[in-house]
């Protein structure tokens, strides 16, 4: 400590650059201070730095991170504590650009595997990020100190030993993790598709938040008696709520009742939620998709035959590319895609679907023969996905009812509380005399898969390598831009940098080899990332990595499918 003092004072005043001599390791009292990159101007990007603790006197025992669930929540929760400890204890900017910042990448209310802290039996770090303090382009040596060996020394000592933190909270946030995941492995035993416990607090506060709305202001969960199981955690123990089983379900009602926030948590249900969250027990199998139209999308070689075939002028549909896609082959290509990455369940909105695809009424069949229409909708091949991969599909409608005829399940959404209305609506459809026809042959046809061309993915601009994400919509992707604006499934900015860098990764490790499908060489990485952790995709080694969280398979896959540079060619 007292050498980086001698040598930022010696700093003082000279031009910004000079901050590179900083780069370097240094004890503190209590840990170690890792400075890996030293930005060179005040307006570029902060300064990485890490510190390091001996988990002997960091004191986080073993039992708090014993298993992947635990551990990946302890980080997160470390993480959190120490995004805390900044707003208490650093003065915030002071001086030019980026002057006196102090951050790190930190979650919201989803709890994700990321690159922020590591905690081992050896020792605990954390990685964050400076602005070192300038005045114009000139060092401000003692601004600097300040924020060097006084607030990141409180920030350190009140967020990253156990005995600073309450110990009960700490508990609490790793075994809520660690019961959400246990849940997960009981939805595939009980063949259920969600579970939702009674008491969860669903709605959330704004549009434009994801906190929940006040538990005093908002309508709590209660799973209608027909749908209703027990479950048994290994910690909370035996909790009650709405187990929906595989098959289709229908969730059905007027507007503004609850069905989308019912399908939103649902969605959500696929990452664990921090306690307090009010969906910290909504639980959704790890493949579920949720699907949409999404007009203007690139498409590269998708078979979208079994929805959309007889176009005009004899466009091939087998190996259907348009740089420009309609709602309804968007839509088809969006659950092709899906299950080409393994989807184990379907999510659909009416509201944000293409009308064609989902439905053709017995009236349109009459005016439109089949042979003047390309299209089999969604309700003549719903049933035909389940059985032939046995994924399932929960869909929101409100304005069709034909999918009564199809449905497994029929949840009707009052007053933001659930009812099962199975025997109403199948008893409405069976007396019904003017019904459609089905429109599909009786099994859907096996997903083509598709091998990338690894010359089409090319994240350098000129010499120079150039891949950024921006927010949680958009990647730069060499001159390319991956819009992910509808790909809803994603939480977190740092889970698009993180596709970014999977992309590159990908291509150094020469998973695109032509031989390896999409789903393939997803594989690989997500592979690689389980064995050595979500760093292994970073370009930097043995340092500050970066800001990264795990996606998942599937928008990964979306990226991928939605770079306008990309070629494939089908599986044989």
């Amino acid at each position: 400590m007292h050498k980086l003092k001698d040598l930022v004072l010696k700093l003082d005043n000279r031009g910004y650059k000079a901050y590179k001599q900083l780069k370097g390791v240094y004890d503190f009292p209590g840990y170690t201070l890792l400075i890996d990159y030293v930005q060179g101007d005040p307006y570029a990007s902060p300064s990485k730095l890490r510190i390091r603790v001996p988990q002997a006197k960091a004191g986080f025992g073993f039992n708090l991170f014993k298993n992947k669930s635990r551990k990946i929540a302890l980080e997160d929760y470390i993480t959190r504590s120490f995004a805390r400890a900044i707003k208490k204890e650093s003065k915030g900017r002071k001086g030019s650009g980026k002057s006196g910042l102090i951050k790190i990448d930190c979650g919201k209310q989803e709890i994700l595997q990321r690159a922020s802290c590591k905690v081992g039996k050896s020792f605990v770090e954390i990685r964050f990020y400076c602005g070192l303090p300038a005045r114009g382009r000139r060092i401000l040596a003692k601004n600097c100190l300040i924020m060097l060996t006084e607030e990141i020394p409180k920030i350190a000592e009140s967020s990253l030993f156990l005995k600073n933190l309450d110990k009960n909270k700490v508990e609490q946030f790793v075994k809520t993790a660690e019961d959400q995941d246990h849940l997960r492995k009981l939805l595939k035993e009980k063949k259920l598709i969600t579970f939702i416990k009674n008491g969860s607090n669903l709605p959330r506060r704004t549009g434009i938040s994801d906190k929940p709305l006040p538990e005093d202001k908002a309508v709590l969960f209660k799973s209608p008696p027909e749908l209703e199981i027990e479950l048994e955690l290994p910690n909370t123990g035996k909790i009650k709520g709405m187990g929906i089983p595989e098959g289709i379900t229908l969730i059905i009602g007027g507007g503004f009742h609850g069905k989308t926030t019912l399908l939103s948590a649902i969605q959500r249900g696929v990452y664990n939620h921090i306690p307090k969250d009010g969906r910290e027990y909504v639980a959704t199998v790890k493949g579920a998709v949720k699907i949409r139209a999404e007009e203007g999308r690139n498409i590269q070689k998708d078979d979208i035959s079994p929805f959309i075939s007889n176009l005009p002028f004899g466009k091939n549909t087998e190996k259907f590319s348009t740089a420009d896609a309609s709602g309804s082959t968007s839509q088809a290509a969006n659950i092709i895609e899906a299950l080409e990455s393994r989807a184990d369940l379907l999510l659909l909105d009416e509201d944000t679907s293409a009308t064609n695809f989902l439905i053709r009424d017995e009236i349109m069949q009459k005016i439109v023969s089949k042979d003047k229409e390309p299209i089999t909708p969604f309700i003549d091949q719903v049933k035909n996905i389940y059985d032939k991969f046995r994924t399932s599909t929960i869909l929101v409608m409100g304005g069709a009812g034909d999918y009564f005829e199809v449905a497994d399940n029929v949840i009707l959404m009052d007053s933001y509380l659930p009812y099962v209305v199975t025997s109403d609506a199948k008893d409405i459809i069976s007396k019904r005399k003017d019904i459609r026809e089905k429109e599909s042959p009786k099994t859907f046809k096996d997903i083509t898969e598709r091998i990338p061309i690894a010359s089409s993915i090319n994240p350098y601009k000129g010499r120079k390598k150039k891949i950024k994400s921006r927010g949680m919509d958009n990647i730069i992707f060499g001159f390319e831009k991956i819009d992910l604006s509808s790909v809803e499934q994603i939480v977190d900015p740092s889970q698009v940098n993180s596709i970014s860098n999977i992309l590159s990764y990908a291509l150094y490790k020469k998973y695109f080899n032509g031989k390896n499908t999409v789903y393939e060489v997803l594989g690989k990485v997500f592979d690689d990332i389980e064995k050595n952790g979500i760093e292994v995709i970073s370009p930097f080694k043995n340092q500050h990595p970066g800001s990264y969280a795990l996606p998942r398979i599937f928008e990964t896959a979306a990226a991928l499918n939605r770079l306008r540079s990309l070629k494939v060619k089908q599986k044989k």
